[in-house]
């Protein structure tokens, strides 16, 4: 098939969650032989009105990207340019990652009379405890409505939740499906890259945003040093919590390491130097997650688990069904610091149980959890409804 995925605002290539998730979903349709268009962000990010009439095309190993530059904001200001680039390609499916001003690629797939899918990573309507949420309320609720009719024009919806869709939405239009991990990029041969443990490491990799629990782990670290224990800790990644967390890691600077944003290909190799990996999640600080469970798909556990380690994550759905406590790494209850400083503990302190649960962790991940599994059903969601919708 010809597949157009349309990813308005993400960069890509880039460092962020959307940008691997948009990266590895199109690199695996298209291993699987199909014909992948993708029309994104460039990573330098700076707007560019031209991209509005002629969007920078270039050949990406197997696909081809198309970068429009202009304001997450004002996405649909690309409708234009988009019915131009599907009028060129003339795709056989388009697949849209839903966000509150696209809506650009479902638009086109419904003027074309063209399969369409809307890829939705994230709650569709915001509690009202959201300030955007408020907002549209006070302006009498378009943004609502739009994102309703974005899921009524697609002929499929793919989320790992089916809450975050609006409940007035048939549920038998949504496909849950969670995200994945690439296992092949973090097959990790630890000696053939010259990894020495000479000091267990703990590991923090994502976004330092307030629900990732980034402080938590640099509290937990810290009580860790306090024990007395011989152990380093190394956090990957950007945020607006990073300041805050470097500081609180000051007084403990010998044992706590900040990379910043580090490219997607360099991941593996500093995973390769952890012994155990902390997924800290704290809803209380995401309300959305309060409202409708915790709806993401969770990249930094699936990568872990592809990289062999043992995972310390919070003890809620579906978080304690991908990781199995005891079986994949150790649950605590969610927010209770303390439990999470001893879960990591027992696994410094067990050093041969944490690697096995590494291991099943990893085949775990390769079974159920991978992108190539993703892209498989996501393919066959696509020949579904090509096969029902005729042009």
């Amino acid at each position: 098939m010809k597949i157009l995925y349309v990813a308005s605002g993400i960069p890509v290539p880039g460092t962020l969650g959307g940008s691997i998730h948009v990266l590895e979903v199109a690199r695996g349709l298209a291993r699987r032989g199909h014909t992948v268009d993708v029309i994104a962000r460039s990573p330098a990010g700076a707007v560019e009105i031209a991209s509005l009439v002629r969007p920078a095309s270039s050949r990406f190993g197997n696909m081809r990207l198309h970068h429009i530059n202009v304001p997450k904001a004002l996405s649909l200001l690309a409708a234009p340019v988009m019915m131009r680039l599907v009028r060129a390609l003339q795709p056989d499916v388009i697949m849209e990652r839903y966000y509150n001003f696209a809506g650009a690629g479902i638009l086109a797939a419904r003027r074309f009379g063209i399969p369409s899918i809307l890829e939705v990573n994230a709650l569709i309507v915001d509690p009202p405890a959201v300030l955007k949420r408020r907002l549209d309320d006070a302006l009498g609720g378009p943004m609502r409505r739009w994102a309703t009719a974005q899921c009524r024009m697609a002929d499929r919806i793919v989320t790992p939740l089916h809450t975050t869709v609006p409940p007035d939405i048939p549920r038998t239009h949504i496909v849950e499906l969670h995200w994945g991990a690439n296992v092949e990029h973090f097959r990790i041969d630890r000696q053939s890259i010259g990894v020495v443990h000479t000091q267990p490491t703990v590991v923090f990799l994502g976004s330092f945003r307030a629900w990732h629990g980034v402080l938590d782990a640099v509290r937990a670290g810290g009580a860790l040093v306090g024990q007395g224990r011989d152990c380093r800790f190394l956090f990957i990644g950007d945020g607006p919590q990073r300041a805050a967390a470097e500081q609180l890691a000051a007084r403990w600077r010998a044992r706590f390491i900040f990379t910043g944003a580090v490219p997607y290909d360099e991941v593996p190799v500093l995973l390769a130097q952890a012994s155990v990996a902390v997924a800290p999640f704290n809803t209380a600080a995401h309300p959305a997650l309060r409202a409708a469970g915790f709806f993401w798909s969770p990249l930094k556990v699936f990568e872990y688990m592809a990289a062999a380690l043992p995972v310390v994550t919070i003890d809620i759905p579906p978080l304690n069904q991908i990781v199995r406590h005891g079986v994949e790494g150790l649950l605590y209850p969610e927010g209770d610091t303390g439990a999470l400083t001893a879960a990591i503990a027992y696994l410094l302190d067990h050093p041969a149980e944490a690697r096995a649960m590494g291991e099943r962790g990893r085949e775990r991940v390769m079974a159920h959890f991978s992108w190539a599994r993703h892209c498989e059903e996501l393919e066959r969601v696509m020949r579904e409804i090509a096969g029902r919708v005729t042009r």
